[in-house]
């Protein structure tokens, strides 16, 4: 009876701990929210102006915006 009691105690706390990993596992993996990535405003455009996106008129007409 008792070895039964403690099984069973063993299987629901395995199962418990075998979700909360599950579920840290799967939060981990999903990563930062992509706003917590991404940066400033600003430092989206400098990116974007960096790998050619855009023009440097557009890159410094848009910074102007962005700082008013």
């Amino acid at each position: 009876m008792l070895l039964g009691l403690l099984g069973m105690l063993a299987f629901w706390a395995a199962v418990i701990v075998g979700g909360v990993l599950l579920l840290r596992w799967a939060l981990d993996r999903a990563g930062p929210r992509p706003e917590a990535r991404e940066g400033s405003a600003l430092e989206i455009l400098k990116r974007r102006y960096a790998r050619g996106e855009i023009d440097q008129a557009t890159y410094e007409r848009m910074r102007r915006e962005l700082e008013q």
